[in-house]
């Protein structure tokens, strides 16, 4: 299996299709196989490039994650990208992996080419979910959609997975409380914002307020809301949001 190494750790990789390069990044307690039902649609016109952050997947194991989950998981694409032949890389990151999409950005901005993200918080966290978070994942795992979830994304030991992705998620709400070290203004690249309004995770009319005040922030924003679908967009409206990226990676 393909792995690259970051700060001694491996990191699993996968790619395939062919055409311009474009990375995929899942969002919190899943992993690159978060995408196996979507792929298909992008590797006709892209080299599709997915990652398992380290702690999840295939990638190896972390005793605790870092508090600045986030911006560690950036740190993890911008060294896959410095170790590839890759001069720019467009992106897709939803839910989390939107977060550690816009850090990319933020921090290694001669890497990336465009980026997409979907169906996230925006700069903070919510904090209603924030606050009942470990509460929530306790339910989570006992649940019939929530463990299949977890087992499908990481194998015999997926809850040590979320247990971590709980606790970095709680501390970091508690000590720093912002997703990005920069500001948002120093995006010099095109940002696609997507979601869908009936998004199960957020409240109604979020998006169109967070990514509404993101868009006077970022120089080269757009923003696009399914009127149906969950969460993510990027899946749950699968064959138009395909048809949304080629447009606007063209």
């Amino acid at each position: 299996m393909p792995y690259f190494n970051y700060n001694g750790k491996n990191v699993y990789y996968l790619e395939t299709g062919q055409g311009k390069p474009l990375l995929l990044l899942h969002g919190n307690t899943a992993s690159s196989k978060m995408f196996n039902d979507v792929i298909k649609l992008y590797t006709n016109h892209f080299r599709i490039i997915t990652i398992d952050f380290l702690g999840h997947g295939k990638s190896d194991r972390l005793e605790h994650f870092p508090t600045d989950l986030w911006y560690d998981e950036a740190r993890q694409v911008i060294e896959f990208i410095q170790q590839s032949s890759y001069e720019k890389v467009d992106i897709i990151g939803t839910s989390g992996g939107a977060i550690v999409a816009i850090n990319v950005a933020l921090e290694g901005p001669d890497l990336v080419g465009k980026i997409i993200a979907d169906s996230f918080e925006g700069e903070r966290p919510l904090s209603d979910f924030m606050e009942t978070i470990r509460e929530e994942r306790e339910h989570s795992k006992k649940e019939n959609a929530g463990r299949p979830f977890y087992e499908f994304n990481h194998g015999a030991d997926w809850e040590s997975v979320v247990d971590n992705d709980t606790e970095a998620l709680y501390n970091h709400y508690q000590i720093i409380g912002r997703f990005y070290h920069k500001s948002l203004n120093k995006l010099k690249i095109p940002v696609l914002l997507t979601g869908s309004k009936k998004d199960e995770f957020i409240p109604p009319g979020f998006f169109q307020e967070v990514y509404g005040d993101m868009l006077n922030k970022i120089p080269y924003a757009q923003m696009y809301l399914f009127e149906e679908g969950g969460h993510p967009a990027m899946l749950s409206n699968s064959e138009e949001f395909a048809r949304l990226t080629y447009e606007f990676l063209k």
